[in-house]
């Protein structure tokens, strides 16, 4: 009996530890190619602000972090530089700086969603007619199916 409920548990702790390692690298085998260098350079030039992404924010952490330069323009924003790979990226523009989950959630209702971050190495995302950045001054990747904070910058 003992045997059994051993041989039990290590399946379903095999099972939990293949899954938790799925999720986390199904979006790094499905990830689409990230834009090239020339794109990137095409949208900072027309960037309006620019701001940077840091390992070093209170929540990010080993699994949750961005560093690179993010280039914000009335028509997208785009990021020079690497995230750390996970699942359902979404980005946000916020009027104040955020580097917490708490902080996201209490401020995430004066946020806008801009848009899905589809790659880790550099990305661009088009900014909606209707978003006006002035009225924002930081920039935050979110993953949105776990609410997990990922990186912020303040761009102004």
């Amino acid at each position: 009996m003992k045997k059994t409920l051993l041989l039990i548990a290590s399946h379903v702790v095999a099972l939990a530890a293949g899954f938790a390692l799925g999720i986390y690298t199904l979006p790094i085998l499905t990830v689409p190619p990230a834009p090239s260098a020339a794109e990137i350079a095409s949208q900072t030039s027309q960037a309006t602000y620019t701001a940077q992404f840091r390992r070093d924010l209170k929540d990010s952490d080993l699994f949750h972090w961005g560093e690179g330069t993010v280039s914000v323009s009335p028509h997208s924003i785009a990021l020079s530089g690497r995230l750390a790979p996970g699942p359902d990226y979404k980005l946000y523009l916020s009027p104040e700086f955020v580097e917490t989950e708490a902080d996201f959630a209490r401020l995430k209702a004066r946020m806008t969603r801009v848009g899905d971050v589809k790659t880790f190495d550099n990305f661009v995302v088009p900014v909606p007619g209707s978003v006006d950045i002035s009225r924002y001054n930081t920039v935050i990747v979110w993953c949105e199916s776990f609410s997990q904070f990922i990186t912020a910058a303040r761009y102004r």
